[in-house]
């Protein structure tokens, strides 16, 4: 199977998520560009979702619980038709719905305002549950950090959500290695994480995170998956796509200046 359009798409939102980070002179390039064939890989595929109608019954739903990577949901959501694309280049202006991290009250196809790390899959887990309440048939989907999950927040959601058999319910960790102070197990040791999802009674699937075949085989095994929920550890690069930013702990959260952005853009190959 070809994946021609899925790498198109996210060569587009990587490239929106430098430019709108340049522009602002500030933002989180690393993180964001390491999630956006995850993303991407939702947003075109496997969420069931309308851009011209963001409150749809049944929906499925994505929540960023890593929020300071706001560029790549909001480069995805634009590429998906649900705004404007330019739009997103006054990212983190004085009075602008796209701020540096998402609001569900200003920004369509946002479900969660997020930022504070480990609440997102806290949230994520309330909505599959709700679901099941409601038997609403909508999936819902949550993207942490691998710097997040050093939240003890986030341990508790993984045993709640497992305890009421939220097969409903996929996380997927951007397993990238650094985060803001550096490598992860130099911060806090957090390996196995495999092994620890399993043992709170997850249904673990460890890939490739750049791999579009692996990514969406992924989601076909969340799919099949009965009464426990599915958390997906996607390998991937900080700053994937952009030669001098990938696996550079510095590029967590500085803007690009001018020449920096050309050469970003240039590479990527994407149109924004």
């Amino acid at each position: 199977m070809a994946y021609t359009q899925y790498e198109k798409a996210a060569a587009n939102i990587r490239t929106g998520i430098v430019k709108a980070i340049h522009n602002a002179g500030s933002g989180h390039p690393g993180g964001s560009l390491s999630a956006a064939d995850i993303v991407t890989a939702l947003y075109f595929k496997e969420m069931n979702i309308d851009p011209e109608n963001p409150k749809m019954e049944g929906r499925d739903k994505f929540i960023l619980s890593k929020g300071h990577a706001g560029p790549v949901q909001y480069a995805a959501l634009a590429e998906r038709g649900y705004f404007p694309k330019e739009e997103i280049l006054q990212l983190r202006k004085l009075g602008n719905k796209f701020q540096g991290h998402p609001n569900m009250h200003k920004v369509p196809g946002v479900e969660m305002s997020t930022g504070s790390l480990g609440q997102g899959i806290s949230v994520a887990a309330g909505m599959a549950m709700a679901n099941k309440l409601d038997k609403n048939p909508g999936r819902v989907y949550v993207l942490l950090g691998d710097g997040e999950i050093q939240e003890g927040l986030v341990w508790e959601a993984a045993m709640s959500a497992a305890h009421y058999g939220l097969d409903n319910l996929v996380g997927i960790l951007d397993w990238n290695g650094l985060q803001i102070d550096g490598k992860n197990e130099n911060v806090m040791t957090v390996t196995p994480v495999d092994e620890k999802f399993r043992s709170f009674g997850w249904n673990v699937v460890v890939i490739d995170g750049h791999d579009f075949a692996q990514i969406f085989d992924a989601f076909e095994q969340a799919r099949a998956c009965v009464g426990k929920p599915t958390m997906i550890i996607a390998k991937t690069v900080k700053g994937k796509g952009v030669s001098f930013m990938e696996n550079e702990a510095g590029w967590h959260g500085k803007a690009p200046n001018e020449e920096q952005v050309q050469q970003a853009v240039e590479e990527l190959g994407g149109e924004w």
